[in-house]
């Protein structure tokens, strides 16, 4: 093809996998970035000694990035070394009981007939479920684009008879009866930002996905997973632009000979000149992209009223705290329920004020790599769901540091004594979505997957008003999580390369 130039706007881990792709195709591609490093929400801080992934932590699914890489030419496993999580979680409720939760049958058969034996074979039945949902929903259709009404009927058929319309709670409860087990079984979604009462039991696929393929871990933390991203890109001779947030895009269109158009998009950026491109891939957030970037482009406000009116994930209070000692028998992930499920998590995604109890994960990801803090010392991130703030307008300013105390006394259950060992601690709260990420209304994980913001109902891969305009990431298909907005990475250069063929 014609030598072409493509814009990407932020560098999360959708938008940097995009760039490699384009890149390694021959597009001259620049990723403008923000903040003054890479990654997105996989931002990484350094306190004192201790390293701390801002967010992505559970990596499964690695043959995405072994895609990638050979897209390039290259073998991942040259530049990452991913290490084995085993157990996957620990399960943790407040009545002691304990599951270590992996993707070994044996192991988790054993632990459910421990709880009730006649959920057994419901398990081992759900399993056989998920792998169906799996097939159908992610190796079918993972990379592949929503773009035409008919692409949904298509495989409509299919998600009716997996019964897409149920929950992922209403679906694992039809197979087991044992609510530890259900709980254990559909807290997933909540992962990609989804309520289990709420979210389609597509996402049920979640637990065979990871029995397939394990959870796993980089050497040096997501961060390095973020590195390695860069240096690819770079290598290719991609340009990274860092500190350097887009302030507005315009579109301009040309006519040219027999009747084509050329369009070229006008980027003003704060720290750099201004920059003409045939294409920009947006992972900036959905609102953010229509209502700011393009908000002087007319055909980008029927598709900003759209969003406004959608249903939007939860935010996340996530305080990062490192500790002068380390902590015996601890699980790299640890899910500890609170008493309450259902009204908890009613509260979170429906709720307008602060709830009063929570249900945490607790990532220790020194448990691993005793790398990422200072000798006998111990890093940790506690993460809990809160709802985002144009549910409850919280003053996150004030509530915060009463919030990460109480966090800590809740965890001293489990780690003795820890506040006296705290030697360092920050956080991030729903201001920080919407006021640094640029999320609206302080989500965490983009637009809510529900059914009904599902695949074509999504926010599409190619925009259809905006020519040469393209979404990378959470907010369109597939979704959130680390799989999913690599994987959108995938159908949305697929768009691009053919687009500029």
């Amino acid at each position: 093809m014609t030598r072409k130039r493509a814009a990407v706007i932020g560098s999360g881990f959708g938008g940097l996998a995009a760039a490699i792709r384009l890149q390694a195709a021959g597009v001259d591609t620049t990723i403008y970035e923000a903040r003054d490093k890479p990654g997105g929400r996989a931002y990484v801080y350094e306190d004192d000694g201790f390293t701390f992934d801002g967010g992505p932590t559970v990596i499964t699914a690695p043959h995405i990035f072994e895609e990638l890489w050979a897209a390039a030419g290259r073998d991942v496993h040259d530049d990452v070394e991913f290490l084995p999580v085993d157990p996957f979680y620990r399960l943790m409720w407040e009545d002691g009981d304990v599951f270590d939760y992996n993707g070994r049958s044996e192991s988790m058969a054993s632990q459910i007939r421990q709880r009730n034996p006649a959920d057994e074979e419901g398990y081992r039945r759900f399993v056989e479920y998920s792998q169906k949902v799996f097939d159908a929903g992610y190796t079918d259709l993972a990379a592949t684009p929503f773009l035409k009404f008919s692409d949904m009927v298509r495989v409509s058929p299919t998600l009716m008879r997996l019964r897409a319309d149920r929950s992922v709670y209403s679906t694992v409860s039809k197979f087991v009866k044992n609510e530890h087990v259900r709980e254990a079984l559909s807290f997933h979604s909540l992962l990609v930002g989804g309520n289990p009462f709420e979210t389609s039991s597509i996402y049920t696929l979640i637990h065979y996905l990871e029995r397939k393929w394990g959870v796993w871990f980089p050497r040096g933390g997501t961060g390095e997973l973020v590195r390695a991203h860069v240096r690819l890109f770079q290598q290719l001779g991609g340009k990274l632009r860092l500190s350097c947030p887009v302030e507005n895009i315009v579109v301009e269109e040309a006519a040219e000979s027999g009747g084509q158009s050329r369009v070229q998009h006008r980027l003003h950026s704060a720290n750099a000149a201004v920059e003409s491109f045939d294409v920009v891939v947006s992972n900036a957030d959905l609102h953010h992209t229509y209502a700011k970037l393009y908000g002087g482009e007319p055909r980008a406000a029927a598709t900003r009223k759209k969003l406004e009116r959608m249903d939007w994930s939860m935010s996340l209070f996530v305080l990062y705290f490192g500790t002068n000692r380390r902590y015996s028998d601890l699980a790299h992930h640890t899910i500890l329920f609170g008493q309450r499920y259902r009204e908890l998590l009613n509260e979170i995604f429906n709720g307008s004020k602060l709830p009063d109890d929570f249900s945490l994960y607790l990532h220790a990801p020194t448990v691993t790599d005793p790398t990422l803090a200072p000798e006998g010392c111990e890093s940790f991130y506690v993460l809990s769901p809160v709802p985002h703030l144009g549910n409850a307008p919280i003053d996150w300013e004030e509530a915060s540091p009463h919030y990460a105390d109480k966090i800590l006394a809740y965890l001293e259950r489990g780690l003795p004594d820890l506040r006296k060992h705290v030697v360092t601690r920050r956080w991030i709260n729903p201001e920080h979505f919407r006021d640094t990420l640029r999320s609206y209304q302080g989500s965490a994980f983009s637009c809510a997957p529900k059914l009904t913001q599902s695949a074509w109902f999504r926010p599409h891969n190619r925009d259809s008003r905006i020519p040469g305009l393209y979404i990378v990431g959470a907010g369109t298909h597939p979704g959130a999580g680390v799989p999913g907005v690599v994987n959108s990475a995938k159908a949305t250069a697929k768009l691009v390369l053919e687009d500029l063929r």
